[in-house]
């Protein structure tokens, strides 16, 4: 509590040492200076000294990749400031400026995501929690209900959901190895929930607010198009340079040749009688058995079939075939409806809201976070999956899978567990103190059977360490 004291107090004297240095001439000055120190850019920035310092101060302690990642998201979070100042000096532009205006900010969270691809570090859990709650920074491109997002206040929860996965792995991880990674996983939640959505619904609960007498910014006429944002950023727009600038491709290429009047066969190669098939030794006209089976056994698309993510006949969700994908999200479902997810791989899906029943069948590295099922969540044929709950869960069943971790939240501890012919099952649940750690609890998968009084008694076996 002194620490956050502290920092609003120095962000308030160094915003006093700001305004004495330019000798009160911030009426004179435009809308740059009055912008900056608007009510809610004044918030923003006590957000920041509030919250961000926790997250980088144990990101220095850390150091690495971790300090690397922890600076990118102090730099997302200066330039949502930047941006925050300009929208109250510009007006609201169309789709295509829109995305040219959060270009800034987009590169910056790209930056993020890059550090999670390629070869997994140590620290990957690390980075994709940064990442992927980086992506809450996005409340600032919601234009009105039609524009295809959420409100601000749920999309900065719905992004720390994606996030808060990999953010409980580190908390398992590193509860008794390391407290500095502890201390950055708690700051990285704090920093948005609460810290971002109590600041968006306080000043922007129904998103930005452009200026309505700023003047629109014209474009200079010998200035080029800007170019289009990249096929990954999250502010997508259609916007395209005239087709005349292009270079033709394909078989546009081809009737310009035609057109142009120049000798379209000038580079081509004479056939001479020794190159034609007929009068080739090499070559006969029986097409040998090998070559049969090879054209016959490649299929046009995997055994597995295609990835799959639909609702049938209203009633059931089918997830299947999904591999790497990190994002996959049902939220519009019901307590009549069921999910079938099945053949998926390296994947993560949301189920926000709640359902009948989840079953999880033939899935290889794969992590379902669900709210509430009214009948049973149901594992079966899997290896090496994650599954959390949320909110309650009657009945948890784990059948036929090697490696199951399953997270557990207070209103879901009176769950049935049943399990059969499964290893190395391990459950956490909260721990005594609201904001404790989780506690980890494995569960035995060997038993001692012994006959007494005419029946069977079956007995979990325990290791002593003596």
């Amino acid at each position: 509590m002194e620490e956050r004291l502290m920092a609003r107090l120095e962000s308030a004297v160094a915003r006093l040492e700001a305004l004495s240095l330019r000798g009160g001439s911030v009426a004179g000055s435009g809308g740059d200076d009055a912008s900056a120190t608007d009510p809610s850019i004044v918030a923003f920035e006590d957000f920041m000294g509030a919250y961000l310092g926790r997250v980088s101060s144990a990101g220095e302690k850390i150091g690495g990749q971790v300090l690397a990642v922890t600076k990118i998201l102090e730099q997302a979070l200066n330039m949502q400031k930047e941006l925050l100042i300009k929208i109250k000096q510009t007006q609201k532009p169309d789709l295509a400026g829109l995305a040219e205006f959060l270009k800034p900010l987009n590169e910056v969270i790209m930056k993020a995501n890059s550090m999670t691809e390629g070869r997994r570090s140590d620290f990957f859990n690390h980075l994709k929690a940064a990442a992927d709650s980086s992506t809450a920074l996005a409340w600032i491109a919601y234009t009105g209900k039609d524009c295809g997002m959420s409100m601000p206040i749920a999309h900065v929860e719905e992004s720390w959901q994606m996030a808060e996965f990999y953010n409980n792995k580190i908390l398992v991880e590193y509860k008794s190895k390391d407290p500095n990674h502890v201390e950055w996983a708690k700051a990285l939640k704090e920093l948005y929930l609460p810290g971002l959505r109590d600041y968006v619904k306080s000043h922007y609960p129904l998103g930005p607010v452009w200026s309505a007498t700023a003047k629109a910014k014209a474009a200079a006429p010998s200035a080029p198009a800007p170019p289009p944002p990249p096929p990954a950023s999250l502010f997508t727009s259609e916007s395209s340079s005239p087709s005349s600038s292009k270079p033709k491709v394909g078989m546009a290429a081809v009737f310009q040749e035609i057109s142009s009047g120049k000798p379209v066969t000038s580079g081509l190669r004479k056939v001479t009688d020794n190159m034609k098939t007929k009068n080739r030794a090499d070559r006969t006209g029986v097409v040998g058995a090998s070559e049969k089976e090879s054209r016959t056994s490649s299929p046009s698309f995997s055994k597995a079939g295609p990835p799959k993510l639909e609702l049938q006949m209203g009633r059931k969700w089918v997830v299947e075939n999904q591999i790497g994908r990190k994002n996959l999200v049902i939220d519009d479902c019901d307590a009549k409806q069921s999910v079938y997810i099945f053949g998926c791989k390296d994947s993560v899906l949301q189920v926000q809201g709640k359902v009948n029943n989840i079953t999880i069948d033939k899935c290889t590295k794969m992590g379902v976070v669900f709210t509430d099922v009214v009948a049973a969540c149901e594992i079966v044929n899997c290896s090496g999956v994650e599954v959390q709950c949320q909110g309650s869960a009657p009945t948890i069943s784990v059948d036929n899978t090697g490696g199951c971790q399953l997270y557990l939240s207070k209103g879901s501890l009176g769950a049935s567990i049943t399990t059969a012919k499964s290893s190395e099952i391990n459950i956490l649940v909260p721990g005594a103190e609201p904001d404790g750690d989780l506690v980890e609890h494995a569960l035995p998968q060997q038993f001692i059977h012994t006959f007494k009084d005419g029946q069977f008694e079956t007995t979990p076996v325990s290791h002593s360490g003596g």
